[in-house]
């Protein structure tokens, strides 16, 4: 076994390297290339490698300008609807927040009056007496004057209603996916 380099295989590298093997090579390097081991294991393995991209290339089938613009697009309109969608969430969770707020306010307030609202005496006299509170409400017009249990329903189930349907609303258009 030899440790030495042969002295032309830097010259073969060298054409190789550069595509020129075959065209542009002597006839003397030639017949040195059939007649030394080294050399010809390097050109040998050198074709073989270059086959296989040759090979690999043409497999490829490299794909069109416009479908890497396509793909490009639609990779950057998929990140702006993540960035979109974050404070989309945000908005969610704030309804979430503001309705889990009415219904323990609703919570509370009911556990502050009793559990008389359960009973079919509690809503009769209820709108027995909604007009009246209606009637007081409009003469005065000022929400300080309202006294009893009418007037304080009369306030509060248009609030609650209204802060409970829009943040339904709220929630439904932020999940909405087209």
């Amino acid at each position: 076994m030899k440790l030495t380099s042969c002295p032309y295989e830097k010259e073969v590298r060298e054409l190789i390297a550069r595509g020129q093997w075959q065209d542009a090579c002597p006839t003397e390097l030639r017949a040195h290339v059939i007649g030394c081991r080294s050399c010809g294991d390097l050109v040998l393995v050198s074709e073989a490698f270059h086959q296989a991209r040759v090979e690999s290339v043409a497999a490829a089938r490299p794909v069109a300008p416009a479908v890497l613009l396509w793909r490009a697009q639609l990779r950057r309109r998929n990140a702006a609807v993540k960035r979109i969608g974050r404070p989309l969430l945000g908005a969610q969770i704030f309804a979430f927040a503001v309705a889990l707020g009415a219904a323990v306010g609703f919570a509370g307030f009911e556990a502050r009056n009793g559990v008389a609202w359960l009973t079919w005496s509690y809503w009769h006299g209820w709108f027995v007496q909604l007009p009246q509170a209606a009637a007081a409400q409009w003469d005065s017009l000022s929400f300080a004057s309202l006294a009893g249990s009418a007037g304080n329903w009369m306030v509060l189930v248009p609030a609650l209603t209204m802060v409970v349907v829009l943040g339904g609303v709220a929630v439904y258009f932020a999940t909405d996916k087209p």
